[in-house]
């Protein structure tokens, strides 16, 4: 790549939260932005800034291969791929179909698989790039009522442990972000799902415990397009980046206390 040429980035998710707040703000420093969600209207804000938007669903394996044409014919390259389409499916693990769960593992983990498999072949032939997956502190520690969310993102983990050990002799780097909570759409979503699926019988006073803890004041989007700017921009970045409200604390005690400890722990808004 000439060093006049703008580096090219695909951010999917780009709708909402993360992923809006991310390809804005690649555009702002020069990146050349192909931004993909299923709600087109919704960013209509960043297209006018100059990114390049079009319908992408991750759960349509179609979706993703046009996606990857429209790059290839328009840019012929790919540097950044950046994963951050998500949400999180809520409810007692007993409680909530097998169908929802199954669609949680397709948009939170096939889908960037998928994605991956359509990216690299344009990534190696260049012998450079750079994937992003946003993951979570939630892939490191399960909380009640988020099981199939907490599966999504440990596996989401290990995915991106092998992906990155495979790829890295093409010049292609893998870095995981860990987001704690961030000002988004999703524990608003997580929220309504509890109470919907979980919300009568048996795990009804969990919910409203659940329902009581959130709106919180937790820190913005850019808490994380920071994280990804900083891994685009040091030559040799990290496996994996943390932040957002009580990120780093929460890990850090997760290495430390034992299994059970850790689950005194997070069961206290729960008590």
């Amino acid at each position: 790549m000439s060093k006049t040429e703008k580096r090219v980035a695909l951010v999917t998710g780009a709708s909402s939260g993360m992923g809006k707040d991310i390809a804005g703000r690649l555009l702002r420093e020069g990146y050349e932005v192909y931004a993909g969600a299923r709600r087109v209207d919704r960013m209509a804000d960043i297209e006018k800034a100059g990114a390049r938007t079009f319908a992408l669903d991750v759960t349509v394996d179609q979706s993703m291969i046009d996606a990857i044409a429209l790059i290839e014919k328009q840019s012929r390259r790919l540097d950044v791929l950046v994963n951050a389409a998500g949400y999180g499916q809520y409810g007692a693990l007993e409680d909530v179909p097998l169908d929802a769960a199954r669609r949680q593992m397709e948009t939170n983990l096939f889908g960037i698989a998928r994605l991956v498999q359509l990216c690299l072949p344009i990534m190696r032939s260049q012998g450079s790039g750079r994937i992003i997956n946003i993951s979570s502190i939630g892939g490191k520690f399960a909380l009640p009522l988020g099981g199939w969310y907490h599966a999504s993102k440990f596996a989401l983990e290990g995915y991106s442990d092998a992906l990155r050990n495979e790829v890295r002799q093409f010049g292609i780097d893998v870095v995981v972000i860990e987001p704690g909570g961030i000002d988004s759409e999703w524990e608003k979503i997580a929220g309504e799902e509890a109470s919907r699926i979980s919300g009568k019988g048996p795990y009804a006073d969990m919910v409203a415990k659940f329902r009581k803890i959130q709106g919180r004041k937790v820190p913005p989007p850019s808490v994380v397009s920071n994280m990804v700017i900083k891994a685009l921009e040091t030559a040799r970045p990290a496996v994996r980046y943390s932040g957002g409200m009580a990120a780093r604390p929460l890990l850090f005690l997760r290495r430390c206390l034992s299994d059970r400890m850790f689950d005194r722990l997070v069961m206290i808004p729960f008590r």
